[in-house]
């Protein structure tokens, strides 16, 4: 029978644990060589809670798959509600502000890039919890300081690609061991009659790998904002059925947006819709039809994948099977 030994150490009392009647404590791994929490520098601000330090390193986690970019990833209650590129960081944190600007009070903010002033004079009359980073501008870390007392600056270091290693939780009796989700896809492989032309595909993997970042059962609308730069347009997390993902929460996001950015009712059909995990059912694709939506990427594994290209064809929709799952509980 096999056992299980972890070594943690330097436990450090935190403000408090998910509620404030619950103390709660973060002790380090002594091993951690990547950019973490455990290994940050606090550079201001407020000593961190329990849901700090989880929404910073669900950030830090998303904005590891994007660290050869200037990418900016807003999180909130583990969801990203905000995650853009950008030809500079300053607008890629444009972008990622304009995708939610209501949940993005009181988020974590993840930078891939040393914070320069330009950028940290967008947080200007907003409130976040937390801004991350490799680094700091000198100026820029003056106007944050200066902009709150409150406000929480991590300087992580260098932000790289997610290392492969064993990843745990705790449940009441036992602990889950299982591998870090370090994959983006086993395959990009068109399933309709309608393709995927190539200068989507850049579209296709930002869209991806923001879906394997939001909670289950996850639907994802992704734009190209400006040519070769992307952001999140709506997104419906964590619901118990994928259609109310879609049609309760994404949907209605995007098309607030569309509103709001005067981006025009044709942009729905240049998004990408990202589904976690297959679908089940046609239903999705309907409703994706009655959207305008002309792109799909999901796992593909459904007894019913066969209605479901059926119902795409039907409809012009162009849909990719990736093979690969990225549910996030």
């Amino acid at each position: 029978m096999q056992s299980l030994t972890l070594e943690f150490a330097n436990g450090t009392p935190l403000r408090y644990g998910e509620n404030a009647h619950q103390s709660a404590m973060f002790y380090k791994d002594p091993n951690c060589t990547e950019a973490s929490l455990a290994t940050a520098e606090q550079l201001h601000g407020k000593e961190l809670s329990y849901n700090n330090i989880v929404d910073a390193d669900a950030a830090l986690e998303m904005i590891r798959e994007f660290s050869d970019s200037n990418a900016i990833a807003i999180i909130k209650h583990l969801n990203p509600c905000g995650l853009a590129t950008g030809a500079t960081l300053a607008e890629a944190f444009s972008a990622a502000w304009e995708g939610d600007p209501v949940s993005a009070f009181g988020s974590v903010i993840a930078a891939s890039r040393k914070v320069d002033l330009k950028t940290a004079e967008l947080l200007k009359g907003r409130f976040v919890e937390i801004l991350l980073a490799p680094d700091f501008d000198a100026d820029a870390l003056e106007f944050l300081r200066n902009k709150s007392k409150d406000i929480r600056l991590l300087k992580v270091g260098e932000i790289k690609p997610a290392k492969a290693c064993k990843v745990y939780k705790h449940v009441i009796g036992g602990m889950l061991v299982q591998d870090r989700d370090i994959e983006v896809w086993e395959k990009f492989e068109n399933m309709t009659k309608a393709e995927f032309p190539e200068k989507k595909l850049g579209l296709a993997k930002f869209s991806w790998l923001s879906c394997k970042h939001t909670k289950s059962n996850a639907i994802v609308m992704c734009y190209e904002y400006k040519a070769g730069y992307f952001m999140i347009l709506g997104l419906g997390p964590g619901q118990p059925n994928r259609i109310d993902s879609n049609l309760r929460l994404c949907q209605p996001r995007v098309a607030d947006n569309i509103k709001r950015m005067n981006l025009g009712e044709s942009t729905w059909g240049e998004l990408i819709l990202a589904s976690d995990a297959f679908f089940p059912f046609a239903d999705n694709i309907d409703a994706s039809a009655s959207a305008g939506i002309k792109y799909i990427i999901q796992p593909g594994g459904s007894k019913k994948d066969s209605e479901v290209i059926e119902a795409c064809d039907k409809f012009g929709i162009a849909m990719a099977f990736t093979g690969t799952r990225h549910f996030r509980h």
